[in-house]
């Protein structure tokens, strides 16, 4: 079978154009810190840095949180192919609002892919011990990568609260990243 160069060179141009989109997606991985301006105040801690890192479906979300001279470091572990289940599943607002998770308690979470890659959805079903009893909550949130792959936007939206956070971030260079 004899293929028309014209088409040839289009199915061509086609697929290199695709492979240039795809290569051209911005890369979550890396250290990202929050811009205090541009984001939800964060009512507890002064300053929050996330460390991402993806290996196949694993995807790991390491939050570095500071209050003065007090530093904290939490992780979640997620797997986009199947559910998760933590029982020390971090939550950025359970210092300053007193919600704390259930003793004993477990925190389901599932998250994937979407956009292309450009963003990541978690959703989460946790207990939380409050001032009435234990409650569940549930969390859902969307991490967002810019166009240009520099500015990472996080939206949170949290059964107990009726307003979303939004918390903006610059990706760090590797050498701001080890500082």
């Amino acid at each position: 079978m004899k293929v028309h160069p014209l088409k040839l060179l289009l199915g061509l141009g086609l697929t290199l154009l695709a492979a240039s989109f795809l290569s051209a997606a911005p890369n979550i991985d890396g250290r990202w810190r929050m811009d205090p301006a541009k984001s939800t105040a964060l009512d507890g801690w002064q300053k929050m840095d996330l460390e991402i890192a993806t290996d196949g479906s694993a995807v790991s979300v390491t939050y570095h949180m500071q209050w003065r001279s007090t530093k904290v470091s939490a992780t979640n572990h997620y797997d986009t192919t199947q559910s998760v289940t933590s029982d020390d599943y971090f939550r950025v607002e359970q210092r300053h609002m007193a919600v704390y998770p259930t003793k004993h308690g477990t925190t389901t979470a599932t998250a994937t892919w979407l956009d292309d890659g450009r963003t990541l959805r978690i959703e989460a079903n946790t207990s939380v011990e409050v001032s009435q009893g234990d409650v569940p909550m549930r969390l859902y949130q969307e991490f967002r990568v810019g166009e240009m792959g520099d500015r990472l936007t996080l939206i949170e939206l949290h059964s107990s609260r009726t307003r979303p956070l939004v918390y903006v971030f610059d990706k760090l260079s590797a050498e701001e990243a080890a500082k």
